[in-house]
């Protein structure tokens, strides 16, 4: 009873730091976003005098030939297949690291961590991929952002299974299951939780990438929703309103995630934190 107060104040300040750090930001954009052009490169934090958004919104989404419009459908393409790579690879990889223990282990690890700590070289991942035939397409982008998380989801995946009793893998072994059917049928409904968190995070960091279009996938055809940010910035003249409302439709979709599955989110990263 006695921390109570201390709580009760501890709790309050918590709220009002997450509502200044997250929800004023958004309100702003959101506000910024419905002005005319004059207003909005006044940059107050008040109500707008005209509310302009829908000739906005038509304008950003009709500007240079649906820009935007292709944009998204190649964001949504590279976010779904790369990130349904990644959690394939990561799940494979992560079971085996922590069931099978061999040799290799050490060396595997060394270079899951390496893709943690050392930063991705653009140059010669250039040159790699125009060896391949690979640079400025699609699946080129794709492979380049499912090599990028496959680290961070390895991590995770290992850590999962380790709370995974290994008397399910024996008691499949005894029934005569192989190696794969072990591994799709028994343990793969298991990963859940674990699986929902690594969609999640890694869909919003493909999904905000803005380097590795920039670097790996130049071109209008190619676009993805970051990139789109450039229509509307230039060195003469910047128009304010439809560069926030870029802004705005770019951020509905991780927040949107982010609101449905943040309990998931949270129970994947721990899992695995005090066992294995």
């Amino acid at each position: 009873m006695r921390n109570r107060p201390r709580e009760i104040v501890l709790g309050t300040v918590a709220i009002l730091a997450s509502v200044v750090v997250f929800i004023v930001p958004f309100v702003f954009i959101f506000l910024t976003a419905a002005k005319t052009p004059a207003e909005a490169a006044e940059f107050g934090f008040s109500l707008p005098t005209e509310w302009a958004i829908w000739d906005n919104l038509t304008t950003v989404l009709t500007v240079r030939n649906n820009l935007i419009v292709r944009a998204f459908v190649n964001s949504t393409v590279i976010t779904v297949l790369s990130v349904a790579l990644m959690v394939v690879l990561a799940a494979m990889v992560g079971y085996v690291l922590q069931r099978r223990r061999s040799r290799w282990n050490h060396v595997v690890n060394f270079f899951v961590l390496a893709g943690l700590i050392v930063p991705p070289a653009v140059v010669p991942t250039i040159w790699v991929m125009q060896g391949l035939g690979l640079f400025k397409t699609i699946p080129g982008m794709i492979l380049i952002e499912a090599t990028f998380g496959l680290s961070f989801c390895i991590l995770l995946f290992r850590a999962f299974v380790s709370t995974i009793p290994k008397e399910l893998d024996e008691a499949a072994w005894i029934d005569g299951a192989g190696p794969l059917r072990v591994f799709f049928s028994v343990v793969v409904p298991l990963l859940r939780p674990v699986m929902v968190t690594v969609v999640v995070v890694q869909a919003v960091n493909v999904f905000n990438d803005f380097t590795g279009p920039l670097y790996f996938l130049p071109g209008d055809d190619n676009a993805t929703v970051q990139l789109t940010l450039y229509n509307f910035q230039s060195q003469t003249m910047s128009q304010w309103n439809l560069l926030f409302m870029d802004i705005l439709l770019i951020t509905i979709p991780p927040l949107v995630m982010y609101i449905f599955f943040n309990r998931q989110i949270v129970a994947g990263m721990t899992s695995g934190a005090v066992k294995g």
